[in-house]
């Protein structure tokens, strides 16, 4: 996983300028204690179209912008952790959530290669801030250090937290319908997973897992935190180093390639274990047949890499 660095502009890394609009934007409105105030909401969905009303915006509030996937398993875990932060901050910082497969001009002008991907805007330049997985106490430090950041450069407006998104209508009390209570043993996990318990997290998704054996969310669910129980007291360049040193020291080179998965570089991290597999002996291949195919239903079957990945294991195996 990348170190934070919220005090770099990503210079020749990200281009943003065929994103930005011609038109004039709309001025921020005043906040009740005259400082500026956006006109969305903290959480936001942006698309190509309307990312140049993000822009704008970042000039009177800090942007954070998370760029994900459906098919992503660490961009699951992440995103409602960066929503639960942001959330907390009142109004301070505005996240914007990018889909890169349904918005191919932002994923093109962001760079982005991995995700999730996580980049700040602050008066409508780029900050780059962190790809990967991380946890929740590494957000909040991370989003600490960019408020600073924003500040001295003027940015220290806030939004609304109650208000709507740019673009849409307020809904009718009766138009949502009440959202279904997770089951208890789900909840139980997210609860954990939000207090760094990742353990707790696991043995609530096992135990759910035992009830009903053909519950995928608890399934996905297990996966996700597994890796990121793994990952999470591993020190990324003595894990590369010693996997470097040693390459057929099977612990070592899973332990990358569960930080390459962390952190979104999915066929690095299938192309390392299907080299170690091919190296061995058969005899000694268990383990990593086992994470590759812990690391596919991770990603899922979906995603073209997991199927190129597990033909390249049936060939070697047969």
């Amino acid at each position: 996983m990348s170190e934070p660095n919220p005090g770099a502009v990503l210079r020749g890394a990200v281009d943003l300028s065929t994103l930005r609009s011609r038109a004039a934007q709309p001025p921020a409105q005043p906040a009740a204690d005259g400082a500026p105030q956006a006109t969305g909401g903290v959480v936001i969905d942006v698309t190509d179209a309307t990312f140049p009303q993000v822009l704008e915006l970042s000039r009177t509030v800090p942007v954070v912008v998370d760029l994900w996937a459906e098919w992503c398993g660490p961009c699951k875990q992440l995103s409602p952790i960066l929503e639960k932060v942001v959330t907390e901050l009142g109004g301070r910082i505005v996240l914007a959530k990018v889909d890169v497969d349904a918005n191919p001009q932002l994923a093109q002008g962001f760079r982005a290669q991995s995700i999730p991907m996580v980049v700040a805007l602050i008066g409508g330049q780029p900050v780059p801030l962190f790809t990967g997985a991380v946890p929740e106490q590494q957000v909040r430090e991370v989003f600490d250090q960019l408020l600073q950041v924003a500040a001295q450069n003027g940015v220290t407006g806030t939004v609304d937290p109650g208000s709507v998104e740019p673009g849409s209508e307020a809904p009718a009390e009766s138009e949502e319908p009440a959202e279904e209570p997770l089951p208890p043993l789900h909840a139980e996990a997210y609860a954990a997973i939000e207090d760094g318990d990742y353990a707790r997290a696991i043995s609530a998704y096992e135990r759910a897992l035992a009830e009903n054996p053909g519950d995928e969310q608890a399934r996905a669910g297990l996966g996700q935190v597994r890796l990121l129980a793994r990952v999470q007291d591993l020190d990324a360049s003595s894990a590369r180093e010693a996997a470097a040193g040693a390459p057929q020291d099977v612990d070592a080179q899973l332990a990358v390639a569960d930080l390459d998965v962390a952190g979104g570089h999915v066929e690095d991290a299938f192309g390392r274990l299907l080299q170690l597999f091919a190296a061995l002996p058969s005899d000694q291949r268990s383990a990593v047949r086992e994470r590759l195919l812990e690391l596919f239903a991770l990603i899922g079957d979906a995603d073209p890499r997991v199927a190129t990945a597990r033909r390249s294991l049936a060939s070697l195996m047969f």
